[in-house]
């Protein structure tokens, strides 16, 4: 038997770093997303014998590991030997053989939620092998444990469950963490009109989020109010972005883009740099209506909002700045398994 799985990444639209704690955790965080069709992959195929062989085949890289309980930690392929150490914790209870085999559509840094996603997916494949008894929610929940507190990695709390439930969701993060996921039931022409007006650009280059999720967790913990204020206006502008896809302003999306973009930079030092401000103004001038940085900032992918014909004037511009703008579509379901 082979046991496979794929999990969506995502946009984040509005409300990005207010589900990061402690924010989220003393006043709330909201964040509207939408997962597109590039996804994170794993596949399982089990091994007669004592030997775990896990292959990421994205980023060049091989282990081979003796099956005990758990997995040493110690940079080398983590995220795998993390789900695969939780799952032999809480549900087999001991040392199984198996290769498993990975890939992501978008490199690591790239603001797409990447890393939680791949997490998402190789949990996946695990809940699809052994029928692990985990809803949605669990998954997500699990997924989220294991890089927070099993790994020790900094982040929010989006991303998988993005990768797991998919579609547009609204989605609430509270104390305890407590998430509470709402699917957004958008009209098809406005998704199809947001989708042919919003620009994915990579920048070519990939950051440390954990250095800049590490730099605003310290503001919230000094009560740095400028930090703050900041968070509180994005997920505001959540909201606003819920809002306008609900009703059908889609061009009304632009202006909140902008606004996003001036409070986000706001949070914590290294969100926005130059040259992201120079792709940001060109984008602009060439009749882009507002735009941001998609996850924590620093590098990676930005999105643009272009109303009417403008994308192709954008798309011109943002040629010319070294980086790619990426086709995608917006794809409406989650974590998917399936045996073979």
């Amino acid at each position: 038997m082979i046991y496979r799985s794929k999990a969506p990444l995502r946009l984040g639209l509005a409300g990005g770093g207010t589900d990061v704690s402690p924010y989220a955790d003393l006043y709330g965080g909201a964040i509207l997303n939408a997962t597109i069709g590039m996804y994170a992959y794993a596949t399982i195929k089990p091994l007669s014998g004592k030997k775990i062989h896990i292959k990421a085949i994205d980023r060049n890289e091989e282990i081979v590991l003796t099956a005990e309980k758990k997995l040493p930690i110690n940079g080398k392929l983590d995220l795998a030997k993390g789900v695969y150490n939780r799952v032999v914790k809480d549900f087999v209870k001991k040392p199984f053989a198996f290769e498993l085999t990975t890939y992501v559509d978008a490199p690591p840094g790239s603001g797409l939620g990447s890393s939680s996603t791949l997490v998402v997916a190789i949990l996946g494949a695990f809940v699809e092998w052994f029928k692990l008894p985990l809803g949605e929610y669990d998954i997500a929940h699990l997924a989220y444990r294991i890089e927070r507190e099993d790994l020790l990695m900094q982040g929010g709390r989006q991303d998988q469950y993005a990768a797991t439930f998919g579609g547009v969701n609204y989605m609430e993060f509270y104390t305890n963490d407590k998430v509470i996921v709402n699917p957004l039931r958008v009209k098809d022409k406005w998704l199809h009109e947001l989708e042919n007006n919003l620009i994915l650009f990579f920048t070519e280059t990939s950051r440390l989020s954990s250095e800049i999720i590490k730099k605003q967790s310290e503001n919230v913990k000094k009560k740095n109010t400028k930090s703050i204020d900041a968070m509180h206006s994005l997920k505001e502008q959540s909201v606003k972005m819920k809002e306008s896809l609900l009703k059908g302003d889609i061009d009304g999306i632009g202006k909140i883009l902008h606004d996003s973009w001036q409070h986000k930079s706001a949070m914590a030092e290294g969100i926005s740099n130059p040259e992201l401000e120079k792709i940001y103004n060109a984008a602009l001038k060439a009749g882009a209506t507002g735009g941001k940085i998609s996850g924590a900032g620093g590098g990676g992918f930005m999105i643009f909002y272009a109303p009417y014909n403008n994308k192709f004037k954008v798309i011109e511009a943002l040629n010319k700045l070294g980086g790619r703008v990426m086709r995608y579509n917006f794809a409406q379901h989650g974590l998917t398994t399936w045996t073979i």
